[in-house]
């Protein structure tokens, strides 16, 4: 990414949008620090946040508490023998203790309704359970801000609507969101607040989802959008 600036504020719905490539992914990556800058700062919660102070297991701590990713392809994320532990994992390295952690398990399970997959190898379950899976994981350590790649990537048409649905609810629940998609379709229910990454790694538009859906011409040159593309609830192209 190349001169990017960016505020992001509690309770906010944030969508980042671009085609493949242009380092929405990385962007992501950034705010959940896995990776770091080479120039600039990134602060978070009141604190930099670099390699240097996430070594106090304090600082580290809260950071990874407050903060949670799912990432695009749900094996890259959903590593324990079962379910069960695959959602205690977090809390648990988190501090929480066994009986505490197996409690926030049963919870989201619940919540997310896949309880009845407890007990099964994640190698056993189809994408969209995968899906839910890493979702639960992420949510089992409650945190204030929430990550998602292309949430929608490779999901049917039912877990796509389900999940855009248990996007919106956590962000009426206060939840700061922040997703990364080229699908414009569903871009007005899940966002308040869009940013628009050109190809050349930079940040080229920000707006609300109406906004950026009357601006065709920005649309084609971020290459989101074909010539002939019709966008949603607008006039088809001539």
């Amino acid at each position: 990414m190349d001169d990017v600036s960016l505020t992001v504020r509690r309770g906010e719905r944030i969508a980042l949008l671009g085609a493949n490539g242009c380092g929405k992914s990385t962007l992501l990556k950034v705010l959940a620090s896995l990776v770091f800058p080479d120039r600039g700062d990134y602060h978070a919660f009141g604190h930099p946040v670099t390699e240097d102070t996430l070594e106090d297991e304090q600082m580290n701590r809260g950071f990874r508490s407050r903060l949670g990713i799912v990432f695009q392809n749900a094996d890259a994320q959903v590593f324990s023998p079962t379910v069960r532990e695959e959602v205690a994992f977090g809390p648990l390295q988190l501090g929480m203790d066994r009986n505490q952690a197996a409690q926030r398990v049963a919870e989201v399970l619940a919540m997310l309704g896949i309880t009845a997959l407890a007990d099964r190898a994640p190698f056993q379950l189809s994408g969209g359970q995968k899906k839910k899976v890493a979702i639960a994981s992420v949510l089992a350590i409650n945190p204030d801000v929430l990550l998602f790649d292309e949430p929608t990537a490779a999901l049917d048409p039912r877990t796509q609507v389900w999940l855009m649905e248990l996007i919106e609810e956590l962000g009426v629940a206060g939840k700061t969101i922040i997703h990364a998609t080229h699908d414009l379709d569903s871009l007005e229910r899940p966002a308040d607040r869009c940013l628009v990454f050109g190809e050349d790694h930079r940040l080229r538009a920000e707006g609300t989802p109406a906004d950026l859906l009357d601006s065709r011409d920005l649309l084609l040159e971020v290459n989101l959008i074909h010539a002939r593309s019709n966008l949603p609830g607008r006039p088809a192209p001539a």
